[in-house]
């Protein structure tokens, strides 16, 4: 017998955002089964992991790129479903995306494993988010299909007055250097979707992010040119650490670097991308207060350097 959930529907989370989503909605007791890199909040480590990567995520950056674009290419996805683990927690909600292909399991396969299930229903919630408005429409989807609405449309409220008390602020300020946010190193790509909106909300000016749109390729001499005022690391996946140790390889690797403005002024940063401007969840609230403290430390000050994000 598989036993019931403190209260409420049984749910498994297929990514990290969802994870932290169900339990910002008070319902992390529901949770029964999670993805293999759901990390937040502290405890979810212990839940059944129902994904797998295809692909070693331990690699160097082009190594990483280079197998990601492989089995893009060979229509295979770069994670896997549990179809036996899902299967065993009988969930009654999964949430899973199909924002990006190379994120997070896909909601084909995922729709594939339920389908072959028979005689209980499953609710798929499928996340999309690419811009801040459209994180705030999959928290109410999550709270709609856990039949939470009003704490859903509350905590949308919530985080959307922390965003403003930020942005209000950064607009009373006379500075709005230029930024280039990098999401990935090799190949050199720049931070996209829900970035740009960040960056324009903490008080800065993004070079190469579109709002709501993929990040896109950059080269060394597009960078060069721009030569932007701040630069941001917050390579896909890579904790603070990984991070750094990224930023320096490429700084090493790239003849010319040290002549950026950026770097010159002592405004290259690392962050904790993985556990912040990757997810888009309820700790985007956190990631613009960490681009509000790297583009203007003196105005702001939540206390994030040093955990969330260093000087380098």
């Amino acid at each position: 017998m598989i036993d019931r959930p403190a209260s409420g529907k049984r749910v498994v989370s297929l990514l990290p955002s969802a994870t932290e989503i169900v339990a910002a909605l008070g319902c992390g007791d529901r949770l029964v089964g999670r993805s293999h890199e759901c990390d937040y909040p502290p405890g979810v480590e212990a839940l059944p992991v129902c994904t797998r990567p295809r692909i070693d995520v331990a690699g160097s950056s082009a190594a990483i790129d280079a197998a990601v674009r492989g089995a893009v290419e060979a229509a295979l996805s770069v994670y896997a479903v549990l179809d036996d683990q899902l299967r065993r927690l009988a969930p009654d909600v999964i949430v899973t995306q199909d924002q990006c292909e190379v994120c997070a399991v896909s909601l084909a396969d995922v729709e594939a494993c339920v389908a072959a299930w028979s005689g209980r229903p499953v609710k798929l919630v499928s996340l999309k988010a690419q811009t801040v408005a459209g994180v705030d429409t999959d928290i109410r989807a999550v709270a709609a299909a856990l039949g939470t609405g009003d704490a859903g449309r509350a905590l949308v409220a919530a985080l959307a007055r922390r965003r403003d008390a930020i942005a209000d602020a950064a607009r009373a300020l006379k500075a709005r250097p230029t930024v280039a946010c990098i999401e990935w190193t090799a190949p050199l790509m720049a931070a996209g979707n829900w970035v740009p909106e960040m960056v324009a909300m903490a008080g800065g000016r993004d070079l190469f992010g579109d709002a709501g749109a993929h990040a896109p390729a950059l080269t060394w001499q597009a960078l060069a040119a721009a030569d932007p005022q701040v630069i941001v690391f917050m390579p896909c996946g890579f904790g603070l650490a990984r991070t750094r140790a990224e930023a320096a390889a490429l700084a090493e690797a790239t003849p010319g670097w040290d002549g950026l403005a950026a770097v010159k002024a002592g405004r290259v940063y690392a962050t904790d991308a993985n556990s912040f401007f990757n997810r888009p969840g309820p700790r985007l609230a956190e990631s613009l207060e960490i681009m509000a403290e790297m583009l203007h430390p003196q105005a702001f000050d939540f206390g994030h350097e040093g955990r969330a994000w260093v000087e380098i």
